[in-house]
């Protein structure tokens, strides 16, 4: 115990967690939503006003939607785990809706 306290002590110290689980989220920004829906049903959905392509970024295998970038200006319907504040308010400016699910 006497070398715990002084200069150059080398060895074990505190504790350790055996059953720690941590939780890895994967993101995708608000600028690569488009890239998981053909260009094809982009161009579908662009004249069309009281249609939204649905985006499921959970089938993808992200879980959650960042709001770096630019959205293009097109309604689309967003499902996701989580979503950060900017993600919400960019996809809603272009007029689209987020949709959370579990």
């Amino acid at each position: 115990n006497f070398d715990k306290y002084h200069p150059g002590y080398f060895g074990k110290v505190g504790m350790r967690n055996f059953h720690l689980v941590k939780k890895v989220i994967k993101t995708i920004d608000v600028c690569k939503l488009w890239s998981l829906v053909s260009e094809r049903t982009r161009l579908h959905y662009k004249d069309r006003t009281d249609k939204a392509p649905v985006i499921d970024v959970l089938r993808a295998g992200y879980s959650k939607v960042t709001g770096k970038g630019r959205l293009i200006k097109q309604p689309v319907i967003v499902k996701s785990r989580y979503f950060s504040r900017n993600a919400e308010e960019k996809i809603r400016e272009a007029g689209g809706v987020c949709v959370l699910c579990a």
